[in-house]
């Protein structure tokens, strides 16, 4: 039986593209493990998912100063020890790593026990854990064609994300009847991710009247983010998190408005929606979303604001501007050869285990 463990938590983006790997590893008779962080919010990810979890202590890599710095190493360290016993106990064939840094001592046990590692950087840059793993990993997989370029040739591959398979299956029939819209005017689907983004939600807020004339919104705007005096309002919808029927609000929304991580646009991409990325500020993060929005804007996939630019009418005229030319960004979606992310890494998977 081939066995292999997955890794990879702190957000939902390091836990989503591992769930979307499951169906196909489970069709070649794979025997699936995941070690996490004890207590970590993919615990209950992948326990719903009928994966066995592995919990293990974990601690942030910093790069600034900050007093938890003189105990997560012990904790680093404790962390290595049991992803080594657990590794031991499973015998895996191979390790995914998908990031965070509960993948670091997963990654580090597994090569000091000669297990192959297969990563997955999704940002254009690597973040701090995704780098100490790098020199470990047997093939490294990634989004963006500019990624390719920072990394070791015979390790680089350009596979994009792996997409869940239930999001390309979502109705726009269904999306309709769930958010009680007609469908008579065009869907404006706005979505800041699972904790939503203070400032898109203000501004599409701000413009809602006169967006309202134009299109029907459905606004995904973050746990605690409602705005009770808009609810009722005609042709806006607005949720905190919406799980089971987000395929079908993607089926309905024939444009989107999105933050730029990089997992929440690769399966917009994957859609084949037309869509206007505005990244998070490099005031408020390393910048990563930024040069993930440039890269997409370049390829022909995205329109892109900057944060700074929401100001007056410009983000209505954007938005309009987007809808108008939103065949072209379809073609450009359309030409994408990173059409079926899963079957690439599954078979980097099947080539690279022991």
């Amino acid at each position: 039986m081939k066995k292999i463990v997955l890794t990879g938590g702190g957000t939902a983006g390091h836990v989503t593209p591992n769930i979307a790997l499951l169906p196909k590893l489970r069709e070649l008779g794979y025997e699936i493990y995941y070690i996490g962080s004890k207590g970590g919010m993919e615990q209950k990810l992948i326990e719903d998912c009928g994966i066995p979890y592995y919990g293990i202590s974990t601690g942030k890599l910093r790069r600034y100063f900050d007093l938890k710095n003189f105990t997560d190493p012990f904790r680093v360290l404790k962390g290595v020890f049991e992803a080594r016993k657990y590794l031991r106990q499973i015998a895996p064939d191979i390790v995914f790593s998908k990031g965070g840094f509960v993948a670091v001592p997963v990654v580090y046990s597994a090569s000091r026990l000669h297990i192959p590692v297969i990563s997955h950087e999704s940002d254009m840059t690597p973040g701090l854990a995704n780098k100490i793993c790098l020199p470990m990993a047997k093939k490294i997989c990634c989004n963006f064609p500019e990624t390719m370029a920072n990394l070791p040739k015979e390790k680089a591959c350009l596979t994009g994300t792996p997409i869940r398979a239930e999001l390309k299956e979502g109705s726009r029939e269904r999306g309709l009847a769930f958010t009680g819209l007609s469908g008579s005017k065009p869907i404006l689907m706005v979505t800041g991710g699972s904790l939503g983004a203070v400032a898109v939600n203000e501004a599409i807020r701000k413009d809602l009247a006169t967006l309202l004339e134009t299109f029907d919104i459905i606004h995904l705007c973050g746990k605690g983010k409602l705005d009770e005096s808009l609810v009722g309002t005609e042709g806006y919808l607005q949720y905190e998190y919406i799980s089971a029927e987000l395929p079908d609000l993607f089926a309905a929304a024939d444009i989107i408005v999105s933050r730029a991580g990089a997992n929440a646009i690769c399966e917009i991409a994957a859609l084949r929606k037309p869509n206007l990325l505005i990244p998070l500020s490099a005031k408020a993060s390393r910048g990563d979303q930024i040069l993930n929005a440039r890269s997409f804007e370049k390829q022909g996939f995205s329109m892109v604001m900057e944060e700074e630019e929401i100001v007056g009418d410009a983000l209505v005229r954007a938005i309009n501007e987007l809808y108008e030319n939103r065949q072209k960004y379809i073609d450009a979606m359309s030409k994408s050869e990173q059409s079926d992310s899963v079957s690439v890494i599954v078979d980097l998977i099947e080539k690279n285990r022991k």
